[in-house]
């Protein structure tokens, strides 16, 4: 389970897989914009509701097939055929330390046996693999997630509360948000950039399923849901996301040929940190603790002791804000990194490397 606050009054995020563990709370943040370039999707101006109908119907038939319910333990989850090979993409907290899982198709109601491939929390992303591969095994279709533009109608599958190949539908309500999970025994608190939100109603089960385009496309991997805070941590509807397709391939593929990733595609300057304090013990930075040789920080100059208060615009008063900060930039990125050393306010060029 992984829950989190999101950068809005009263609401929190919330991890959604399901089972006999039950959720928490933690601090969590949010950021993000509204637009983006192209639409994958079909044209969302349908002739009428008959034609919206069909074109669900026809969407549902084509990917429903390819989106599987996992068992880790006593805990359920979803996750998305890959290909043909029967390896499925899902949640690292989905997964969290089991090795071995039971896999149950959308069209059978038979266990299938599944050892893990790799794990990659930092991105909340796995590849498990079944152990022997059924005929007919229909593998997902991964659309342009860098397409996807606000107001496209999205479908989301899954395995909410353990009810297998369930559907629920919305919008693209926002993109480019960078979320910051919180810590949990599944996970180390990941923060991921350039998440799809939605307002199709993701619940606990739906973790490592599939957020769909009306092509027939999965354009992300759905992953957190909100909860109002105000309303005793009850539902918030309409406030879902999902990873990327990109970062889903990107990483699944790295996973599937080497059981590591070696190039994440996140920004990152070569660094360990943790927050700095000030004299009113107060967090006014991120100290830097160990640079590594040849990284970024390290060609601009940066150096253990040295507190980073800003990272480009972005004010730097924590780690987790730092960590925020680079999540929503790019490798190869330049900016520019304010700090303090020895009381003296200085700045230094980066040119950002890979996480």
């Amino acid at each position: 389970m992984i829950p989190g606050t999101l950068a809005l009054t009263g609401l929190l995020l919330t991890g959604c897989s399901g089972g006999a563990a039950s959720s928490s709370s933690a601090a969590a943040s949010s950021s993000g914009s509204n637009t983006s370039s192209s639409s994958t999707g079909a044209s969302a101006s349908p002739s009428g509701g008959n034609q919206l109908e069909s074109d669900y119907r026809r969407v549902i038939s084509d990917v429903l097939p390819s989106v599987v319910q996992i068992t880790a333990g006593d805990s359920l989850g979803s996750g998305i055929v890959y290909d043909d090979k029967g390896d499925i993409v899902t949640n690292a907290h989905v997964v969290g330390d089991a090795k071995n899982f039971t896999v149950t198709l959308a069209n059978s109601t038979k266990p299938l046996d599944a050892t893990l491939v790799g794990s990659f929390p930092e991105s909340d992303l796995a590849v498990i693999k079944l152990s022997a591969v059924p005929s007919g095994l229909r593998p997902a279709v991964f659309g342009d997630s860098g397409k996807v533009e606000v107001g496209q109608i999205t479908l989301a599958m899954g395995s909410p509360l353990g009810l297998a190949s369930s559907v629920t539908q919305g919008i693209v309500s926002a993109t480019g948000r960078t979320v910051t999970e919180p810590q949990s025994p599944d996970s180390p608190g990941a923060t991921i950039g350039n998440m799809v939100q939605t307002s199709a109603d993701i619940n606990p089960g739906n973790s490592g399923g599939a957020l769909v385009n009306l092509s027939s496309q999965v354009i992300g991997i759905n992953t957190l849901a909100a909860v109002d805070q105000e309303l005793n941590g009850s539902a918030a509807p309409g406030i879902g996301f999902a990873i990327p397709a990109a970062t889903v391939t990107g990483i699944a593929d790295q996973l599937i040929k080497t059981g590591t990733v070696a190039n994440s595609g996140r920004a990152a300057l070569g660094i360990t940190a943790r927050t700095y304090f000030d004299s009113n013990f107060q967090p006014a930075g991120a100290a830097i603790v160990t640079v590594v040789a040849g990284g970024a920080a390290a060609a601009a100059g940066l150096q253990p002791g040295d507190v980073i208060t800003k990272l480009g615009d972005t004010r730097i008063t924590t780690i987790g804000a730092l960590t925020t900060a680079l999540a929503s930039l790019q490798p190869g990125a330049k900016t520019t990194v304010t700090y303090q050393r020895d009381g003296q306010t200085k700045t230094a060029d980066v040119t950002l490397g890979t996480l």
